[in-house]
């Protein structure tokens, strides 16, 4: 017979084993997701700085006017980054002789290794304190947000806040794209953003943290989803910094990680509810979906570039050609540099 020791210790160890299974077997998403949560004191963090940006924005802003200034307006280039800064020699060349005109900030993962080659260029880049990010998760928001609110704090002259990734390249010239974001009166800029309501996944997407999770904060009428890389206007740079309601919703981890890419529906989401006439509902960032794999659009190799590929690139459906494209091998780069100055600097 088993003595009641024996019995506590079989009945502890088979409920042990029965949790186990049901983590690791039955749930397994709830390991994946809780390993992406933002901490509290990360969350405290963050917000205690949108809010030195939005204080600051006003402050900036009261000063310009009673000293009667215009400044020229800048744009701020947001890299994101989880890797070696591969394209550096190439935004190097789009940069100069523009140093009044721009600014940079770079928010790499603590994880990277970001080139040493930025110590020796000529591009004064800034960077920001960062945290660690995971896709299917919200730290990605995290980081998109921490480097508006950086750049805002930064220099009130950013106007435009445009987000890059480390495979990004430019399809034109400087001068091309500040003369045509910059063409119209400030009050009217419109931030360039992606936004459907159509997309075939959308349901999944939106039911991604559990069904009715969302709920009351955002309606499924209301949610939509959209490309990660956008061109902001200041104005809904500080919406974004300034937002909560929104962010308590997003921030829950979600359950089905193959439907959930948050930072393709929180800005989207925002932006559409608050302000929807003054985006205009495309993106500036040219990504090729065919033959994606992984989530990941196709990528181009050295062997694709040619003056055709960045003709073809620049093409899109609105009035705007395409200022930016993604995503380039590392080996590509030095194809890129050989008609960089004949082709893609050439509007």
């Amino acid at each position: 017979m088993f003595s009641s020791s024996t019995l506590v210790y079989s009945l502890s160890l088979f409920l042990s084993l029965s949790l186990l299974f049901f983590l690791f077997i039955l749930s397994p998403h709830i390991l994946l997701s809780s390993s992406n949560l933002i901490s509290t004191a990360d969350d405290l963090d963050d917000l205690s700085l949108f809010h030195r940006a939005a204080v600051s924005s006003s402050t900036n802003n009261r000063r310009l006017i009673s000293l009667s200034q215009n400044p020229p307006p800048k744009i701020a280039f947001l890299f994101l980054t989880n890797s070696d800064l591969t394209f550096l020699p190439l935004w190097e060349s789009f940069f100069q002789g523009h140093q009044d005109l721009y600014n940079v900030y770079i928010h790499a993962d603590p994880t990277s290794s970001v080139s040493p080659l930025l110590d020796s260029s000529s591009i004064n880049a800034k960077f920001i304190p960062a945290k660690r990010t995971a896709r299917a998760s919200p730290t990605l928001i995290s980081a998109e947000r921490r480097l508006l609110a950086n750049a805002i704090l930064d220099d009130p002259n950013n106007l435009y806040f445009a987000l890059i990734s480390q495979h990004c390249i430019p399809l034109h010239s400087f001068s091309y794209i500040h003369n045509h974001l910059f063409s119209t009166n400030s009050d009217h800029h419109k931030s360039f953003i992606e936004i459907l309501s159509d997309e075939p996944f959308l349901p999944k997407r939106y039911d991604a943290r559990g069904e009715d999770a969302m709920l009351p904060e955002i309606r499924y009428q209301d949610f939509r989803v959209g490309s990660q890389f956008f061109v902001l206007a200041k104005r809904h740079a500080l919406m974004v910094i300034k937002e909560r309601k929104l962010w308590r919703k997003f921030k829950l981890p979600c359950l089905d990680v193959e439907s959930c890419y948050p930072e393709e529906h929180y800005f989207p989401t925002l932006l559409s509810l608050e302000d929807p006439k003054g985006c205009s509902h495309f993106t500036l960032t040219r990504v090729n979906w065919t033959g994606s794999v992984g989530g990941h659009p196709h990528t181009y190799d050295a062997s694709e570039v040619s003056p055709q590929l960045i003709h073809s690139l620049r093409r899109s459906n609105s009035s705007l050609d395409y200022f930016f494209a993604r995503k380039f091998t590392p080996e590509s780069l030095q194809p890129l540099m050989e008609i960089a100055d004949a082709v893609i600097f050439r509007d």
